[in-house]
């Protein structure tokens, strides 16, 4: 079920941020070959990799853990079927995010 949230501007600072995302476009340095194409936040980002013989777009939460960055359970991997859907329907997804900020 979908609810609104917080706005930008609210006093608890949950919403959207007034500061763009960081686009980095690189590789890992793990070795996995991951690569990071933009980080959202502190612990989110936005990563292309390929995961069982499949590529696809991986917008998660990552966690560290004895020195190291590892993904955690939040978070969503579109195969490139469903990455196709969504960036054709980015903007009808930004119209309805402006009509609703």
């Amino acid at each position: 079920m979908w609810r609104k949230g917080k706005r930008y501007g609210d006093e608890s600072g949950a919403g959207f941020s007034a500061q763009p995302a960081k686009f980095s476009k690189a590789y890992s340095d793990d070795g996995s070959g991951d690569i990071v194409v933009c980080e959202l936040s502190k612990g989110r980002r936005v990563t292309v990799r390929n995961w069982q013989g499949r590529i696809v777009v991986d917008i998660r939460e990552f966690y560290f853990k004895d020195g190291k960055e590892l993904p955690g359970k939040k978070g969503i991997s579109l195969p490139l079927d469903q990455w196709e859907i969504l960036r054709d329907h980015i903007e009808e997804i930004n119209e309805a995010v402006m009509e609703n900020a």
